[in-house]
């Protein structure tokens, strides 16, 4: 086993593999002369640096206001419209600005070559801020799409896949003018990553305009939640999975000055990760009113998934076989060591809480929340750590600021993540252990949802102070940076590399050992796998073809087969108004914390009422099942209480319930309704097969939503309430809400031969 020449010239000879063909093409005697981008590189790390610092603050807020409701200061401050801000911050400002840097710096290494354009360069970062800054706008006034992780509006959706198709140019434009023959594994993992995730962008936010910033899913109730779980899952995969592994293959050997330990192992790793991963998006939706086919696949292949996760954990860590006392001296070999433990430790626990036993338990509690954030405070954030420690020094061309503080900052952070996934980890277990308990009379012991909310306020501090913790880490962080850019020269240096341009090699090389004969000896010379890694464009091919028949083997039948979906003959469209209470439901971002999906559960059932079924969501563009209860499921809130009770609490959560942490919606009763927008909203929804009806005939959904509003402002005012509601915005959200529920439970459900939507 040897190194390929041109992977151990960029990584020190970090990649063992087999024996290059003797008979490669002779090298040209002209040498190119180019230097390479890391002004670009330099960009991407500040930026990472300052949206991770205000996404984790945005993170710390919502954390302090589920413990102190009065910190919902004003409407576009309250938790419901932050909450969105900090996942997108997190996920796609910082880890996204994250993977941007690591890649645009190892790419060119790994191919001998200056990035494809400096311009397109340039319109990635500029075009990646602006789309940040557009969401840092949007969401916290009330512009959502109500789906995780995908919550951003289709003008900005746009934009996302404009500058995505501009980095992937660039990209793979580097990979044709490489020097460099094979593609080293870190370029394996960014390929799949820029692929998946615009196929998962581009399908999973098909919509059509219903305004400048509004739209309407092109999918509906249990396929909208599956298309949307197809996306969330792979999205964690595809860019906070497989973007972070490249980089573990390339920065890890740089700092630890080791051979990354298997070339083998890093095949399986790569091609069965990618392949697994898509299938497993369906185990998000166990016990829902997604077909149950589905769920179970996604539960298989998430448990399958355990085996290649931790074949590239075990890849990474035994990399630092005999370095483990330079691991005990460099804060970043620190970094990089508790990374790859989060990332084993995140990739058992998944495939652990797709199985339905377990899920039954954790889904909807903060034990989903726990195991995120173990992945993204220790993954995710502990290798951009690293990375950027290794990086500092290289890019300002200086010596880092401050060991001991990048040191201080490992501590203090790695303090923080173990307080909070401790207290939030003990938060999950308890809400779903209360949830389900009986009483000695068979009845519920926590039937008020209220009581298993207190419960977990000492729990809930604690997770602020771990995540103050983390944010403390990254102040100090922040420090480093800076002092070490102050480090820098007046000018950089740009050296002039020389390199010989890349010759085109025969397709059927010959080997200086004889192969072994038979199939599986050929397999195992892995000689199939080095010719894909001289063809960039082949390769790529196959990473796609990997993606999408496990797409399409679950996509297909889910919106083909028309008994997944079976009708409910009392379902009908909601009104204009009720349409127009549910699209403020989202504004308010009230899907945040209550689930509309109540699944087959004695402990559910007695507590919520019956359970969901598919063919309730039928005109629900977008699904709101929900991923999280901080308070109650209201699949069944229809008729439970008064308008007036909704009024009341709207106003005041806590004069309806003392210890209620749920944010004042005052403005509601004070902001005028746009009836003049119902009827384009209403108009989207028939182009989507919602049959409106008379809505849509001459304009008539403003009348119609004018006198149900009224009808409702009159019940206010008859139970004692206030007058003169009829054209606020309250009267549409309780519309709304009084609806919820009330068309399912009235008739059994159609035969299952009815209307797929």
């Amino acid at each position: 086993m040897t190194p390929i020449d041109g992977a151990a010239d960029a990584l020190g000879g970090s990649i063992a593999v087999p024996r290059p063909p003797a008979s490669a093409p002779a090298a040209p005697s002209a040498l190119d002369s180019f230097a390479y981008d890391d002004d670009i590189v330099r960009k991407f790390m500040v930026a990472t640096f300052v949206w991770g610092l205000v996404g984790m603050l945005v993170g710390l807020v919502i954390a302090l206001q589920l413990v102190e409701p009065s910190l919902n200061l004003a409407s576009w401050f309250s938790f419901g419209r932050l909450r969105p801000l900090h996942t997108n911050a997190v996920i796609f400002a910082f880890a996204g600005n994250a993977f941007f840097t690591g890649c645009y710096y190892s790419t060119q290494r790994l191919c001998k070559a200056r990035m494809f354009s400096d311009g397109l360069g340039r319109f990635h970062f500029w075009g990646w801020q602006l789309i940040i800054v557009a969401a840092a706008i949007t969401l916290p006034l009330g512009y959502t799409q109500a789906k995780e992780y995908a919550e951003l509006e289709w003008p900005i959706d746009i934009a996302i896949a404009v500058v995505w198709i501009a980095f992937a140019v660039n990209f793979f434009g580097t990979l044709k003018k490489r020097r460099e023959r094979h593609l080293y594994v870190a370029l394996w993992f960014y390929i799949a990553s820029i692929i998946t995730v615009a196929v998962l962008h581009i399908f999973n936010n098909l919509a059509i305009p219903a305004g400048f910033l509004k739209s309407y899913s092109i999918y509906a109730g249990a396929q909208d939640a599956f298309m949307q779980w197809w996306y969330g899952h792979n999205a964690v995969a595809f860019f906070l999975t497989t973007p972070f592994l490249g980089m573990m293959y390339y920065f890890m050997p740089k700092a630890a000055e080791r051979p990354v330990y298997s070339y083998r192992l890093s095949i399986l790793h790569f091609w069965s990760l990618i392949f697994l991963y898509i299938w497993a998006g369906p185990h998000h939706l166990h016990y829902t009113a997604l077909p149950e086919w589905a769920s179970t696949l996604g539960m298989v292949f998430s448990v399958m998934l355990w085996m290649p996760s931790w074949g590239g954990m075990i890849n990474g860590l035994l990399t630092l076989r005999g370095a483990w006392q330079k691991v005990v001296d460099e804060p970043v070999l620190k970094f990089f060591v508790v990374a790859i433990t989060a990332y084993g430790m995140s990739t058992f626990e998944g495939p652990m809480l797709s199985i339905k036993s377990v899920n039954a338990l954790a889904h909807y509690t903060d034990w989903i929340i726990a195991h995120v954030h173990t992945g993204t405070l220790g993954w995710n954030g502990f290798m951009t750590f690293g990375v950027i420690y290794w990086l500092l020094p290289r890019l300002f061309q200086t010596q880092l600021y401050s060991k001991k503080l990048a040191e201080a900052h490992f501590w203090i952070a790695s303090f923080g993540i173990l307080l909070y996934v401790v207290a939030i980890y003990s938060a999950g277990v308890t809400q779903g252990l209360m949830w389900r308990a009986f009483d000695e009379t068979g009845r519920l012991a926590y039937p008020d949802f209220i009581e298993t909310v207190v419960k977990l306020l000492p729990m809930w501090w604690m997770r602020a102070a771990g995540g103050g913790l983390y944010i403390v880490g990254m102040l100090l962080f922040g420090w480093n940076i800076l002092m070490t850019w102050r480090r820098r020269p007046a000018v950089y240096d740009v050296p002039v590399i020389q390199a010989a341009p890349l010759v085109r090699e025969s397709k059927t090389p010959t080997y200086a050992e004889p192969r072994r004969a038979g199939v599986i000896a050929h397999f195992m010379d892995m000689g199939w796998h080095r010719m894909w890694e001289g063809r960039w464009l082949y390769f790529s091919v196959w990473v796609l073809v990997a993606i999408a028949v496990a797409s399409l083997f679950e996509i297909l039948p889910t919106f083909l087969i028309r008994s997944n979906i079976p009708t409910i003959a009392s379902v009908k469209p909601y009104t204009p108004l009720e349409l127009a209470g549910r699209d403020l439901y989202l504004r308010e971002g009230c899907f945040n914390c209550h689930s509309q999906m109540i699944r087959p559960f004695r402990w559910e059932t007695e507590r919520f009422g019956e359970y969901s079924k598919p063919g309730e969501s039928v005109y629900d563009h977008p699904f709101l099942w929900g991923s999280r209860r901080i308070g109650p499921d209201l699949a069944r809130e229809g008729a439970k209480y008064p308008d007036l009770w909704h009024v009341r609490h709207m106003q005041d959560p806590r004069s309806i319930t003392a210890k209620s942490i749920m944010p004042a919606y005052p403005h509601l009763l004070t902001h005028d309704l746009d009836f003049a927008g119902i009827q384009r909203r209403v108009d989207v929804m028939a182009m989507l097969g919602v049959p409106y009806g008379d809505a849509v005939i001459d304009g008539n959904a403003p009348k119609m939503a004018h006198a149900q509003a009224a009808m409702v402002a009159d019940t206010i005012a008859q139970q004692g309430g206030p007058a003169g509601l009829q054209d606020k915005e309250i009267v549409a959200l309780i519309a709304y809400l009084q609806r919820l529920g009330r068309d399912a439970t009235r008739v059994a459900p159609a035969v299952a031969s009815g209307r797929a939507p």
